[in-house]
């Protein structure tokens, strides 16, 4: 930024400026719940040395001419070497001071849940040099990261979480930094149980089932070959039409109640075609509405 130019100032600004800064264990689901901020639609940056921190703030708000709140969530760890970790609180500090609304969320896990969680995925830590044992990895990486363990405004222990759980805590948690309730479609199979989380349960087994067509069984709800056979089935449209007209008639009385989450599942057998196709089409049918809309495809995941 030029010299010429005085960074704007949050507080001059009518519309509040929220910065999610997300750190913690390796391993932990950092990038799960960066995921979960990217579907509330934050702008999010992975891996940011936190000397960079103020100057994604400003570009931020000199950047956005919408009018609605700026939300950026950014990921720090210990894969950059040239974060200093214990000045970290100061620049959050010094951010919050000029009116930002900062929010620190630390991820945990249990050392042995790590170590099983790399051992699984055969990943390598990003402390487990030559030389350096995983454990000892971890217990360095602990140890940088204290200061900011220190003043989490959350800590978030993913130890028992599953993706989804995890996925979901951060976006409940959060999605007041969006405007109105906040959407999760959620795919899922049938043959392997209801989600328990669900508000609402949609049953898609009556539709086309692409599975039956060799061409099409490999793929997902998402590619474009299953689209394009669902797109052709009337009753699929039907079946979207009829739900749609649904939810607008009953979420606005969720909305009313200051409800701010709602979850809608949508099954089918395998839960890889139609259910997919259908979250995916509805989702993109309400980001075009309105704010904070996710999507989970259980049996992708």
């Amino acid at each position: 930024m030029s010299d010429d130019i005085p960074p704007p100032n949050p507080l001059t600004d009518p519309h509040e400026v929220h910065l999610i800064v997300l750190t913690g264990m390796s391993g932990g689901g950092k990038t799960v719940a960066l995921r979960a901020l990217e579907d509330l639609e934050f702008y999010c940056v992975d891996n940011l040395p936190s000397v960079l921190l103020p100057q994604l703030v400003n570009a931020a708000i000199s950047g956005d001419r919408r009018g609605r709140p700026r939300r950026i969530a950014v990921g720090v760890d210990v894969r950059n070497r040239g974060t200093d970790f214990a000045h970290m609180p100061t620049v959050l500090s010094e951010l919050a001071a000029a009116g930002v609304q900062v929010h620190l969320i630390f991820l945990d896990c249990r050392d042995e849940v790590l170590i099983k969680r790399y051992s699984e995925t055969r990943r390598r830590h990003p402390l487990a040099t030559r030389g350096v044992s995983l454990a000892d990895a971890i217990v360095e990486e602990r140890r940088l990261l204290r200061p900011l363990m220190a003043i989490a405004e959350k800590v978030i222990d993913s130890s028992e979480l599953n993706v989804h759980q995890l996925r979901r805590l951060v976006a409940t948690g959060y999605a007041q930094a969006t405007e109105g309730l906040t959407l999760m479609f959620q795919s899922f199979a049938f043959k392997r149980g209801l989600p328990l989380d669900a508000d609402f349960v949609f049953d898609a087994r009556c539709l086309p089932n692409p599975h039956w067509h060799p061409r099409l069984r490999p793929l997902s709800g998402k590619d474009a070959p299953v689209r394009e056979f669902l797109d052709a089935e009337p009753l699929v449209g039907e079946y979207f039409a009829d739900t749609a007209r649904w939810l607008d008639a009953w979420l606005p009385r969720f909305e009313q109640d200051d409800r701010s989450y709602v979850t809608i599942s949508i099954g089918c057998t395998g839960g890889r075609h139609r259910s997919v196709y259908l979250v995916e089409k509805l989702a993109a049918h309400y980001r075009d509405r309105r704010e904070g809309v996710l999507t989970f495809h259980r049996e992708l995941e």
